[in-house]
């Protein structure tokens, strides 16, 4: 199974409900590259998570990040 396959199944699944040790591993490999883009463009963590709860959704705060390394590069 695909990493976005296991994170989409990890996102669908109920919160009572634990992840498949494929699944935490899929989803701790995504948001450590998330983190990594975060800090080559000057975002940390805490800054990502401030942005997710104001409303960004993961593929929009990736956008950003995105943007924003066009700006720094």
């Amino acid at each position: 199974m695909s990493t976005e396959r296991y994170l989409t199944a990890a996102i669908s699944h109920d919160l009572a409900e634990s992840l498949t040790p494929a699944q935490k591993d899929a989803l701790q490999r995504a948001v450590a590259k998330i983190v990594a883009l975060g800090e080559q463009t000057g975002v940390n963590a805490d800054e990502m998570i401030e942005l997710l709860k104001a409303g960004l959704t993961v593929g929009e705060l990736l956008e950003h990040l995105v943007a924003r390394s066009g700006e720094v590069a």
